[in-house]
């Protein structure tokens, strides 16, 4: 007899390492001393606690003994085990007794585990050569494959999910007073097992109250977390301009730049006599452009200024609240919207809304770099940003497997609702949604996103991007874009996937570069042909500036240099990177995007090298990150926006706030943890748990401290808008000009010209036109080395009546030599510049002194074909002679 230190009890059922019961072995209790190797091969090492009466029978066994009547042989006609094996139905608990479990004709253990023994297969003896048994072979199968009894809740294991499993053993035991000769037809087992059934149901809903309570403490938050922000950046504007109480010419003037163009269209369909009247106004429009008649929501993303005006011409609250104010608390209440759907995507990713308040906190003490709403309210990004969070918290829930058929649909039409509003409200959507349909490529050829979902989300794209087109009444920018040449190509190359092999990683990653390859050259056919066809110029000098950016085209284009020095003049992503280098954000965003990015290497570079080792791929499974779709989706996504945000100053707003996301579900995330405590060999689930939990918590902690005596400062600090020159041109010009008098001038001015006092501009901010940047040009002329006569045929070609100087752009200094307006004029004139410097040597000397330096002189040749009507400190303005 084989002595064991500790006594077993005499129903006791032991299962394997991790606490899994799937494996239908029968191992000794904790602490017990292993088994010999001749241990599994009889009876008795089998079943070491079973009576020499119950194991003699066993010994005579032969192949298929246990099977049809051979039972009634070696068991007896009465025997228990010559029973049939009774249904899921006739089952009254959750053991049919002990004798039957033991053998395998028993119902599954508690807790919804497979039985620990399939009858047959355990009691058939091994095969010649196979080396194990069948019940080995049944203990290797994938959970998934095991039967479960229908009706039985699945008990999850404590380690499940967590990065490491410690090798742990798990006893279940039936109730000592049991006998093995007292199993009868009644099952005296039924009571106990009964009683263990009304147990299960109080675990179950105590945990269904839990995760209720956690979702709607979550939910709160998040509700609230956006209605504070949006306050809080509410309270700063009108802080910082005490807009409740400066004049309505002021309130319009704060609206800067291509601000004040989007609003004057909201402010033009409420001041129209009828709704019809207002749409007749916008598509019919000859104020905008002199001497051209545009449609307006053809060429310009205004659809949200057209639905706010009729929202608020429609609702019962003109008495209660100002134009001015309906407009500007919508976009703040977005705000909300958009903060919020940032805390969801973190709470997706991370399992707990403590993620969501992390990012929350994060969004708003790095307010500089994440929105700049409070000083640029109409902005096309500012309406479009909330619905592209949304878009990207409802993909993130849409990637995630097993969902049920009508969540997925809510899925979809949230998403594609999402993307169809990204879409109408920015003109610069397609560049972030390119890079949105290049990560779903990537996915979709590493076989890392099921490839129906990705077509859902190719379509949504297409059909979005359709819809608008046809809104935009047929805008030919949106159908020369390269983001649907890019999933029309994507669709095409389907039919050379599916043909790929793709077992190994080295199989997918051939295919992924394959397929970039072939999708790539399709893509710029397919867009090359559709701008051909369409005679597409309006998006090329995005391109151009690109090309100027990264040192890859000519550097003396006008559109492109503009564009490079207003990034320069701007907080460029390298100024970003200097600020956030002194915060918690950045050193949390590059540790999580680091270990996730060395883990998905790893486990790559593995995959590459040994695939066809199983073992060898169970052990790197235990020591990296499970890179779950939706995890892979944004990860991959915070790398593009990265990229973008280098590119294009305003794209760092969309990339920062993505940081706050990424970087509070990593440090909330237990696969993170558990692989850092891993590598120390710390790694259990207590300190796992301890880890997520507490290092959030101790960072909330911090920031409360750090930025709340700022905040409080930054509410409590008040000023004033103040621009009396402004102020009083626009009110000269309301005063002493013809209603149908053309100016001409600077881009930004003109936008709060149009704005404050409706007269028919020359040119605009709006600068997605090729023509538009040509007339533009053009105008800017008054600020280069040209004769009177040069400027004023120019200026009378456009219809001008009214010029406006400026001495802001005229004797510039804030920009670096080179990178000044006039600067910028004499290099696409090819004129060399002002001031100490080199210059290039093909540039030449002017033949004629600077325009609007010349023209306050008063000298005869300027006099006779402008005159100075109005100046002040800042502005001057002349009026153009009819004769030429």
């Amino acid at each position: 007899m084989r002595k064991y230190p500790r006594a077993y009890s005499r129903w006791q059922l032991v299962t394997s390492e991790h606490g899994s019961m799937a494996t239908g072995r029968w191992g000794e209790v904790t602490g017990a001393r292993p088994r010999s190797a001749d241990a599994g091969t009889s009876p008795r090492g089998l079943f070491p606690f079973l009576t020499p009466a119950l194991t003699e029978p066993f010994a005579t066994l032969s192949p298929g003994a246990h099977e049809g009547n051979d039972r009634k042989k070696h068991f007896g006609k009465n025997s228990p085990l010559c029973r049939p094996r009774p249904t899921a139905l006739e089952r009254p608990g959750l053991f049919r007794g002990p004798l039957l479990a033991a053998v395998g004709l028993g119902p599954p253990c508690p807790g919804g585990s497979r039985a620990l023994l399939e009858p047959p297969s355990s009691l058939r003896p091994r095969t010649a050569g196979s080396g194990v048994t069948r019940a080995a072979e049944a203990a290797q199968q994938p959970a998934s494959q095991t039967p479960e009894r229908p009706g039985r809740r699945k008990r999850k294991s404590a380690w499940k999910n967590d990065a490491c499993k410690p090798d742990i053993m798990m006893s279940i035991r039936q109730r000592k007073e049991i006998k093995t000769t007292d199993v009868s037809e009644d099952f005296p087992a039924q009571e106990e097992n009964v009683k263990l059934e009304n147990k299960l149901p109080s675990g179950r809903t105590n945990r269904r109250l839990w995760t209720i309570l956690s979702f709607t403490i979550g939910g709160t938050i998040a509700l609230c977390i956006g209605l504070l922000t949006s306050v809080y950046l509410a309270t700063l504007h009108e802080n910082d301009l005490w807009f409740s109480n400066i004049k309505e010419v002021e309130r319009e003037i704060s609206f800067r730049t291509e601000c004040g163009l989007y609003y004057s269209y909201y402010k033009q369909m409420l001041q129209a006599p009828t709704l019809m009247q207002g749409f007749h106004g916008l598509i019919y429009d000859n104020k905008t452009e002199s001497m051209r008649t545009i449609n307006l929501l053809q060429r310009m993303n205004i659809y949200q200024e057209v639905f706010l005006s009729v929202l608020y011409r429609v609702l019962p609250i003109q008495k209660y609240l100002e134009p001015v104010y309906f407009y500007i608390y919508t976009l703040f209440g977005l705000q909300a919207i958009y903060v919020t759907a940032l805390y969801i995507t973190s709470w997706l990713l991370s399992g707990t809304w403590l993620s969501g308040l992390l990012a929350a906190l994060w969004y708003v003490t790095n307010r500089i770099d994440t929105t700049r709403v409070e000083f640029t309210i109409p902005l096309r990004e500012n309406w479009a940003l909330p619905f592209f969070a949304i878009q990207i918290a409802a993909i993130t829930y849409f990637l995630r497997p097993n969902l049920q058929p009508l969540s997925e649909r809510l899925t979809l039409l949230a998403i594609f609702i999402s993307t169809f509003l990204f879409s109408l409200t920015w003109q610069f959507n397609q560049f972030m949604m390119l890079m949105q349909a290049l990560v779903l490529f990537i996915l979709d050829s590493l076989d890392m996103l099921p490839a129906a979902k990705a077509t859902w989300l190719y379509g949504i794209q297409i059909t979005s991007l359709l819809l608008v087109c046809v809104l935009q009444f047929f805008n030919s920018m949106i159908l020369g874009s390269l983001l649907i040449s890019f999933n029309l190509s994507v669709l095409i190359a389907r039919k050379l996937q599916k043909n790929l092999k793709t077992g190994s990683f080295l199989d997918r990653l051939g295919k992924l570069l394959l397929h970039l390859f072939v999708v790539l050259c399709l893509t710029l056919f397919l867009n090359n042909v559709i701008k051909k066809i369409l005679n597409l110029k309006s998006d090329e000098h995005i391109f151009k500036f690109l090309k100027a950016k990264f040192g890859l085209g000519a550097t003396r284009d006008f559109d492109a240099n503009l564009y490079l020095c207003e990034e320069a003049f701007g907080l460029l992503p390298f100024n970003t990177f200097e600020r956030l280098s002194y915060t918690l954000l950045f050193y949390a965003y590059i540790f999580v995007l680091s270990i996730t990015v060395i883990a998905a290497l790893v486990v790559a570079f593995h995959n590459l090298s040994d695939s066809t080792n199983q073992q060898s791929m169970d052990k790197m499974g235990k020591c990296t990150v499970n890179l779950k779709p939706e995890t892979a989706y944004n990860l991959i996504h915070t790398i593009l926006f990265g990229f973008l945000a280098l590119s294009t100053m305003r794209m760092k707003y969309l990339w920062t706030s993505h940081m706050c996301v990424f970087a509070s579900f990593g440090l909330c995330s237990p696969e993170i943890w558990g692989l850092l405590l891993k590598s120390v060999r710390l790694c259990n689930p207590k300190r796992i748990c301890i880890m997520r939990y507490s290092v959030p918590i101790l960072i909330l902690l911090y920031l409360c401290y750090k930025f709340w005596p700022g905040m409080m400062d930054e509410l409590s600090e008040l000023r004033e808008f103040y621009d009396p020159d402004t102020v009083e041109l626009m009110n000269w010009i309301n005063s002493n000009t013809p209603r149908k008098a053309v100016f001409a001038g600077s881009m930004q001015l003109l936008a709060g010209v149009k704005l404050c006092t409706g007269r028919t501009l020359t040119n605009h901010p709006h600068y997605e036109d090729n023509s538009l940047r040509e007339r533009t040009k053009a105008v800017y002329q008054i600020y280069a080395k040209r004769s009177p006569e040069e400027v004023h045929a120019l200026l009378r070609s456009f219809g001008t009546d009214y010029v406006i100087l400026e001495d802001s752009i005229c004797y510039e200094r804030r920009h670096r030599r080179g990178c000044r307006l006039r600067d910028l004029l004499d290099i696409a004139n090819g004129h060399m510049m002002d001031g100490p410097g080199e210059n290039d040597p093909d540039l030449k000397p002017a033949d004629h002194p600077r325009f609007c330096e010349e023209i306050k002189r008063n000298l005869p040749p300027y006099v006779a074909h402008f005159t100075r009507v109005f100046q002040n400190k800042t502005f001057h303005v002349y009026k153009l002679s009819r004769n030429k």
